[in-house]
């Protein structure tokens, strides 16, 4: 934890994940780089810390911070899974497929 915060009790934790959470989930439209900052800010985690519990390098985490790299979609699903989410893919209804 950053350690610029005051230490959160367990039930705190626990809100602010839960929130973090719920942002992430109604903003769709936020970039890799936007719901990563997002993560870590609202966490309350530095890149090493977020890199660490998502078992990437920091490195990798400044690098999608920065818009340098959009990352791969193991190191996506790391990242969520931080917070208990997996990455996953979704037909949409109505859209045409290529070929048909």
């Amino acid at each position: 934890m950053d350690k610029r915060y005051k230490p959160l009790t367990l039930s705190q934790q626990m809100e602010l994940r839960q929130q973090v959470m719920n942002d992430l989930l109604s903003h769709p439209e936020w970039s890799l780089q936007e719901a990563v900052c997002h993560l870590k800010k609202g966490l309350r985690l530095t890149t090493a810390d977020l890199a660490k519990l998502a078992g990437v390098s920091p490195r990798t985490v400044q690098d999608i911070e920065r818009g340098v790299s959009q990352g791969t979609v193991q190191t996506l699903d790391r990242i969520l899974g931080v917070l208990g989410l997996r990455l996953s893919v979704a037909a949409v209804q109505g859209l045409e497929q290529p070929g048909v």
